[in-house]
């Protein structure tokens, strides 16, 4: 079976050609770095907009929150786990104590 090669080629406007290679220049990376950087931050913001609108609509939802809520305070029996003298990492240490 034959496949075709995609074309890496996009076409963008010369002010974002400018912008992108100045970023580039500024970041001290390839103008393909930055380009897929914002790439990918975009599709992560886009995640986190869908997670926070779900989040949204299940706490509109009385009865869903309410399964939510009880599913929750089954994991916080975890934390009673008897670990209490384990080394905890002293970034954290200082979190807990106050």
């Amino acid at each position: 079976m034959k496949t075709i090669a995609e074309n890496p080629n996009v076409r963008i406007t010369p002010r974002s050609k400018a912008v992108l290679k100045n970023l580039a220049e500024q970041e001290g990376l390839s103008m393909q770095a930055v380009l897929e950087a914002a790439i990918e931050h975009d599709q992560r913001n886009k995640f986190l907009d869908e997670v926070n609108a779900a989040y949204a609509a299940l706490r509109n939802d009385a009865e869903e929150w309410k399964a939510e809520e009880q599913e929750r305070a089954l994991f916080d029996n975890t934390l009673a786990d008897g670990l209490e003298d384990e080394w905890v990492p002293p970034i954290h240490a200082g979190a807990m104590s106050g």
